[in-house]
C-alpha cells in the first residue's frame, strides 16, 4: 500500500479538520499558562492547531490536492536524520494544540514514527469541577517537581501523597549527602531510582490488566500508600509485595544493588538498526571502528539512500529507559565518531527470525 504524502485528498470519512485550539481553551476555560519546557509528545496526543487547524484533517494530513513543497522538503530532512528542533505545542488537560511545527508533526507522522520532540506550554483549566481540579494538582505537581516527564494520575489527592514521598527522599538526600538537596533534584533521583523501577515491576508484572481504567501511575500510589505509608501489607498475586521492601529509601537501595544474576527478568535486550551516511573515503574506517563495539552484532555496506546499516543489541536494566539507552549509544558511540554525517534509528515492533541455514554461507569480498 503506497503511503499518502498529502498528494491527494483524503476519504470523506477522514476529511474532518483537526481541533481548533482557541475553541477548546474558551470551552474549558484554560488561561492559566505554565511553561513546561521540552519533552517528548506522543504523536497520537496531539490533536489540534492553534491557526492551521483548517489546513489538515483529523490524522494531520495536508487536506489540499498540490503536494506541498515545504512538506516534501521535511520529509526528506527527517529521512537523512536532520535536527529541525523541537516543535511548539501548547496543552490543555491531555491534549496538545500546535503553534508551531504543523508541517512536522504531519510528516512525523506520514513516516510512522510515535514520538516528537516538543517545547510545552501548559494552559490549565481554572473553573471548579472534579476533573480541573485533578488537572490543577498536577500542575502544581508539574511546577514544584520540574520533572521532564509527566505523571497522570486519575484520582484527586494523590499527587499529594507523591509530593510527600519526594519530600522524604529530599530529607534523606540531605542526610546522605551531607548538603542541601533542591526539590527538583529529589524528584529527579525519585523518579529514577525510586518511582521508574516500581513502575517497571508492576508493568512486567501485568498488574494493569486488571486494572484496566487505571494508570500505572495510579497503581504505583496505591502500592505505595499501603506499603510504605500505612503498613499494610498486601498481595497482589504477581509477588510484588516481595519485591519492593519494608520503605521506600530500603527499596531504592535494593534497585540500586541488583546484579545480573538477581531478578534477571527486570533486564531486557533493545534491538536497534541504525542507518548512517558518511563521508565516502571514510566508510571503510569508520566500519571497522563501530564493528570493535561490543554492542554491534552485525555491520553492513550497503547501496541506496544510506551508506552503513549496523544491527546493535542494547540491555537495559530498572534503572533507565530505552530512549535513554539509545540516545546514550548513539550520541556517544557512534555520532562523536570522524566522518558520520546523518544517522536515523529504528526499533523494531513485532518481528520474526529464522535460524540460519549452518548449510549455507555467504561470503562476502
Amino acid at each position: 500500500m503506497l503511503k499518502r504524502f498529502g498528494n491527494f485528498p483524503p476519504p470523506a470519512d477522514e476529511a474532518l479538520e483537526v481541533k481548533s485550539f482557541k475553541e477548546q481553551q474558551k470551552a474549558d476555560a484554560a488561561y492559566d499558562s505554565r511553561d513546561r519546557g521540552i519533552r517528548s509528545v506522543a504523536l497520537d496526543r496531539i490533536v489540534g492547531s492553534v491557526g492551521r487547524y483548517k489546513d489538515f484533517d483529523s490524522q494531520f494530513r495536508l487536506k489540499q490536492r498540490a503536494s506541498s513543497e515545504r512538506f516534501q522538503w521535511i520529509i526528506d530532512a527527517m529521512r537523512q536524520g536532520r535536527n529541525l528542533g523541537p516543535v511548539k505545542l501548547y496543552q490543555i488537560k491531555n491534549e496538545f494544540y500546535v503553534l508551531d511545527g504543523n508541517h512536522r508533526i504531519s510528516a512525523a507522522k506520514a513516516l510512522g514514527q510515535d514520538e516528537i520532540l516538543a517545547h510545552i506550554v501548559e494552559l490549565v483549566p481554572t473553573d471548579d469541577s472534579l476533573q480541573n481540579i485533578l488537572f490543577r494538582e498536577r500542575a502544581e505537581f508539574a511546577d514544584r517537581t520540574r520533572l521532564p516527564v509527566e505523571i497522570n494520575v486519575t484520582e484527586v489527592s494523590q499527587y499529594a501523597h507523591l509530593l510527600d514521598q519526594i519530600s522524604e527522599h529530599q530529607e534523606f538526600l540531605e542526610q546522605e549527602r551531607k548538603k542541601a538537596v533542591s526539590i527538583e533534584d529529589a524528584a529527579l533521583d525519585w523518579h529514577k531510582t525510586i518511582y521508574r523501577p516500581l513502575c517497571s515491576i508492576i508493568k512486567k508484572g501485568r498488574l494493569g490488566e486488571s486494572f484496566p481504567e487505571r494508570t500505572i501511575a495510579d497503581l504505583y500510589a496505591y502500592i505505595t500508600l499501603h506499603q510504605w505509608k500505612e503498613v499494610r501489607i498486601r498481595r497482589y498475586g504477581i509477588g510484588i509485595e516481595k519485591l519492593i521492601q519494608k520503605d521506600m529509601e530500603a527499596f531504592r537501595k535494593k534497585m540500586g544493588e541488583l546484579k545480573d544474576c538477581e531478578y534477571p527478568e527486570m533486564k531486557h535486550g533493545i534491538t536497534v538498526f541504525i542507518l548512517m551516511n558518511v563521508q565516502a573515503r571514510k566508510e571503510i574506517k569508520l566500519m571497522e571502528k563501530i564493528y570493535e563495539l561490543e554492542s554491534v552484532r552485525e555491520i553492513h555496506s550497503v547501496h541506496g539512500d544510506v551508506d552503513i546499516l549496523v544491527k546493535v543489541v542494547l540491555t537495559r536494566d530498572l534503572l533507565s529507559s530505552d530512549a535513554e539507552i539509545i540516545s546514550q549509544f548513539v550520541h556517544e558511540k557512534i555520532r562523536q565518531l570522524p566522518g558520520v554525517n546523518s544517522t536515523t534509528t529504528l526499533i523494531p515492533g513485532i518481528s520474526k527470525i529464522k535460524e540460519p541455514d549452518v548449510s549455507f554461507k555467504n561470503e562476502t569480498s
